[in-house]
């Protein structure tokens, strides 16, 4: 008897634990949508998805990814940024690119790679800035603000990027406008899109929260387009 009532003890506290487990994980779910929600409401119409339409700024910040997909072959993410790149400063909507990426090791640079896939689209180095701490979506549009001293910008990446890019803009008083590129199909693409989902709402926690700043920051750069504009 001592036995039966030990045995049903527990499975009422097993079962306690999985309902505050399932209203724990269904909170969270709402949580993020309700985040989600929130940051395409703040972002809507200003993004535009073709380059002849998207808006013109001194300034066009484009986001690093990798060059390559792991199973071979080019990234149609990062050749869609560049192409659209490219095309946005043959067409006068932009005056130069800051190319702002990851370059956390010797054997992984964003930002040379950009710069390389530009050049062989006729771009001209004087036409490009890199910015080699662009860590992540963050630390690259809050650099371009307080390091390069950015006041109005381009964002230049897909869509489902472009909502926490023009988010975080908001927050720092970065002037900014999306233009999105095409989207391209890569394997495990669902996972890009959840891991968004929860960076819209980490976003949020980054900003009004915990008060994240970039992982390097380091002596403030002018670009050449405002050097210009000084000796004018």
């Amino acid at each position: 008897m001592p036995r039966e009532n030990g045995c049903r003890g527990l499975a009422r506290l097993g079962w306690r634990l999985l309902k505050w487990g399932l209203f724990g994980v269904l909170f969270m779910f709402a949580v993020v949508v309700a985040l989600n929600i929130w940051v395409f409401a703040k972002t809507a119409g200003r993004i535009q998805h073709d380059p002849l339409v998207c808006a013109s700024e001194p300034v066009g910040l484009v986001f690093g990814t990798a060059e390559g997909l792991r199973g071979g072959g080019l990234n149609p993410y990062f050749t869609a940024r560049m192409e659209a790149a490219a095309q946005l400063l043959r067409l006068g909507r932009i005056q130069h690119l800051l190319l702002s990426g990851d370059n956390s090791t010797r054997y992984y640079n964003e930002p040379v790679s950009m710069w390389r896939a530009l050049r062989a689209r006729n771009v001209g180095t004087d036409d490009m800035t890199l910015d080699y701490a662009g860590f992540s979506t963050f630390d690259s549009v809050v650099r371009a603000r307080r390091i390069f001293g950015v006041e109005h910008v381009l964002l230049i990446s897909q869509a489902w990027h472009l909502p926490r890019a023009l988010f975080i803009a908001d927050a720092i008083g970065l002037k900014a406008q999306g233009c999105a590129v095409p989207e391209g199909q890569i394997a495990g693409e669902w996972q890009l899109w959840l891991r968004e989902w929860l960076a819209r709402a980490a976003a949020v926690g980054d900003l009004y929260l915990w008060g994240r700043d970039p992982y390097f920051l380091g002596p403030q750069v002018t670009l050449p387009i405002f050097k210009e504009i000084k000796e004018e």
